[in-house]
């Protein structure tokens, strides 16, 4: 797998909600949903009424992060040893609890974290949401059976989604970056679970999903549980980050 993602690489996706929105709306036919800046860490900002509000509910975050090369060593070790010793995630099917792709294109993981946010929403959203006709409903249904690494194959197979990724990646306002670039910045994305209101952390670069019931000490709650792992991330008072939420078009 990791001799494949040093094959594949994509420009980097700038975190800019309007680009982020208009991949998923445009480029992947998801409708009534969009991304908005989080301008808070702050709960009582972002609740009704706060400052800062954000519409309710959040269906998922994304965040990107510095990262530093020991970060990603680390993070490669762990997926190595995971697969010698036989522990690496493979779950598959619509019985798990996420839905979760293994990142093997580089510098993808702004894709990679749209694709977990809207693969994971509640369904009642996703009936409203996802077409079963447009690319991305087509592409979720193929993947949902699939181990991680056929997921993951599928993903680099799919033109389609490359090609719509790839107008987004280049609507930036900052100067495109090559695709052969390393990028110090990294996307996570968090979601709650349809299945046991968990929230995961999901990303493509770990071991499978993470499921943060425990750390959080059962708070589910979406905004709140979510800013709780975001704030894990920023070390130090780190300002270089950036939070986007999901939600519903108003």
């Amino acid at each position: 797998m990791d001799a494949r993602k040093q094959r594949i690489h994509f420009i980097p996706l700038e975190s800019d909600p309007e680009i982020f929105t208009k991949l998923i709306q445009q480029g992947l036919g998801i409708r009534s949903l969009e991304f908005q800046d989080v301008l808070s860490l702050d709960l009582a900002d972002l609740l009704p009424g706060g400052p800062l509000a954000l519409p309710q509910p959040i269906h998922a975050f994304i965040l990107i992060f510095p990262t530093t090369g020991a970060y990603e060593d680390e993070l490669k070790s762990a997926r190595v040893l995971a697969r010698s010793e036989g522990t690496h995630y493979t779950g598959h099917g619509p019985a798990e609890p996420v839905i979760w792709f293994e990142q093997t294109i580089h510098n993808a993981c702004g894709l990679y974290a749209i694709l977990h946010a809207i693969s994971n929403l509640d369904p009642n959203v996703a009936k409203t949401s996802v077409d079963p006709e447009s690319l991305f409903g087509r592409f979720l249904e193929s993947c949902i059976p699939l181990n991680p690494e056929k997921r993951a194959q599928a993903l680099e197979e799919s033109l389609d989604i490359a090609e719509a990724y790839r107008q987004a990646a280049t609507q930036g306002s900052t100067t495109v970056p090559n695709a052969e670039d390393e990028v110090n910045f990294h996307y996570v994305c968090f979601v709650k679970s349809a299945l046991n209101g968990h929230l995961y952390d999901l990303d493509g670069d770990k071991n499978g999903p993470l499921d943060r019931d425990l750390s959080l000490k059962g708070d589910r709650d979406m905004l709140g549980a979510g800013l709780t792992l975001a704030k894990g991330y920023v070390q130090d008072g780190n300002p270089n980050f950036q939070l986007m939420a999901l939600v519903s078009c108003s």
